[in-house]
């Protein structure tokens, strides 16, 4: 039953990861930027909900009402006023500029909050379970988180294959000239796409703080678990990113089974055995779309 529940408690943890990535995700889907400032963005959203939950007594979750906007407003100028002149630039620009974009922030939030660790504050909700046998229980939040995880990614797939911005999107992805062509704007597009992602970050972010204490200094691990997932998915893949974050997930609470001190170790492993053995990740089929 132990193994059972390593199983069943890493599933829901993908869930999370999930959440998490599915904003880094789609910018690569869409503009093949890899966000290097996604991790800190999603502390800086946990911030955000603190802030908002200490100022005006809502529930984190509440919170949601306010970070979610602010976060895609965030996205929206962002693109339009320093990745659309990146991307100009070449392949390596938008790394670097989103490299020195997660410096920036991460040493404005310590400014600001301090390196002191915080948590968004859930109640009853972070401690209660439902207990399925003796040996196997399932948190409320977890599986709150991993629901979450699931219909954001569903949510997003059904926005690029059923709407008409998600198609331009995918069209603009697979031939930009062509797109421009069909009078597709693709700078307004990739605004649009980079709002949508760090409007998932807010989300996110909110779980992950709810989770877990964060500081400034979380962006980096945060980014690696997302990074992982998406890797371990199949780039630009939602529902690739949705079977990283599960198969990373259980890696890690598998691992955590055998001894506490592999939990992580045991993740980054899986990562690179499947970077060996299938490079273009779970869904190489979705990457090449």
């Amino acid at each position: 039953m132990t193994w059972v529940n390593a199983v069943v408690q890493g599933i829901l943890l993908g869930g999370l990861y999930a959440l998490v990535a599915a904003g880094l995700s789609l910018m690569f889907g869409v503009m093949r930027i890899v966000n290097l400032a996604h991790g800190v963005l999603a502390i800086g959203a946990a911030y955000l909900a603190l802030e908002v939950a200490d100022r005006l007594g809502w529930h984190p979750f509440l919170s949601l009402l306010v970070v979610v906007p602010v976060m895609a407003a965030v996205g929206y100028v962002l693109q339009r006023g320093l990745l659309d002149r990146a991307l100009r630039g070449g392949e390596l620009a938008p790394l670097l500029v989103t490299f020195g974009l997660a410096i920036v922030l991460q040493n404005l939030l310590l400014e600001q909050f301090s390196a002191d660790a915080q948590r968004l504050d859930v109640g009853s909700l972070g401690t209660a379970s439902i207990r399925v046998t003796d040996g196997l229980s399932i948190g409320w939040f977890p599986l709150l988180s991993a629901v979450v995880g699931l219909l954001v990614v569903a949510g997003l797939g059904q926005f690029l294959a059923r709407t008409r911005t998600g198609r331009a999107m995918r069209a603009t992805s697979d031939d930009q000239e062509a797109a421009r062509l069909m009078g597709i704007d693709n700078r307004r597009l990739y605004a649009i796409a980079t709002a949508i992602a760090l409007g998932t970050v807010a989300v996110a972010g909110v779980f992950l703080g709810s989770r877990t204490t964060f500081d400034p200094g979380a962006g980096a691990t945060t980014l690696i678990f997302a990074f992982e997932a998406v890797v371990i998915g199949g780039l630009g893949s939602l529902w690739g990113t949705l079977a990283g974050g599960v198969v990373l997930g259980v890696a890690q609470t598998v691992g955590a089974a055998i001894d506490p001190a592999y939990g992580i170790l045991a993740g980054h492993l899986v990562f690179l055995v499947v970077l060996a053995v299938r490079p273009r990740g779970l869904l190489p089929a979705a990457v090449a779309r």
